[in-house]
């Protein structure tokens, strides 16, 4: 393979989980506010496929005005987590054609847009669902967890241009989620089946599943019981994503 990971910044410091075998595929996965890509990294590391590289990015640290506007990684700024609240249009733009920098450099090093899943958690799953759905290049499939669609309501003419629009779409949320209640998720699901192919968009709901934090690890997480259900839910879209590699 070809290519310089330090023309694409949020590449030259993401964590990578190479693939056992000769890479066909690639999972580029988004952490949550506050996160790093350490934690994702570890529990794709728990569930590859030999084939596939995994790729965890780290945001950019940034003042963050719902935390008091403390500096802390986030992939752009947030106002308030409610549907209403005011958004930063140019920071999810810009964090947007970021992660579509690392989708075309993979490209470019021969991994086919139709051969990578990308996918987050609550903030960077809501990234996740915005790159794909204004992205050109076609994907594999998107995995949103505990998350929402950031600038709903340029949607669908947003999406005009896009790749996605028969691309499987996953969503997961915990059904006790205080931070972004699972309604918010629901949400999401019927506003996406107004965007992309209604058939390919599944939303799933756990019961008991809350959406806490682990700060002595600086990771957001569910429980470790559920973090390896997340995990294998991840591993069962991947498999379906992905056929045995050409």
């Amino acid at each position: 393979m070809c290519g310089n990971n330090m023309s694409v910044p949020l590449l030259s410091e993401a964590l990578t989980v190479p693939g056992t075998e000769k890479e066909t595929a690639v999972v580029i996965f988004l952490h949550g506010l506050g996160d790093t890509g350490h934690g994702w990294a570890d529990a794709m590391t728990s569930i590859r496929l030999p084939y596939i590289k995994y790729i965890c990015p780290h945001a950019p640290r940034i003042p963050v005005t719902l935390n008091m506007k403390m500096t802390m990684p986030s992939w752009f700024d947030l106002t308030g987590l409610s549907p209403e609240s005011p958004e930063d249009e140019a920071g999810i733009k810009r964090a947007a054609e970021n992660i579509k920098a690392i989708i075309d450099h993979e490209v470019k090093n021969g991994i086919p847009s139709n051969r990578i899943i990308l996918g987050g958690f609550s903030q960077g799953g809501a990234l996740s669902l915005y790159t794909a759905l204004t992205s050109q290049q076609q994907l594999a499939g998107v995995v949103g967890l505990s998350c929402w669609l950031p600038l709903h309501k340029t949607f669908p003419q947003a999406a005009s241009g896009s790749g996605n629009k028969d691309t499987p779409i996953l969503q997961c949320h915990g059904e006790m989620d205080p931070m972004i209640p699972a309604q918010y998720g629901a949400m999401t699901a019927e506003k996406l089946k107004n965007i992309v192919s209604p058939q390919n968009v599944t939303f799933r709901t756990y019961p008991g599943l809350m959406h806490s934090s682990c700060p002595q690890v600086r990771l957001i997480c569910y429980t470790h019981r559920n973090l390896n259900l997340t995990c294998f839910t991840m591993f069962k879209f991947s498999m379906h994503a992905f056929t045995d590699p050409p």
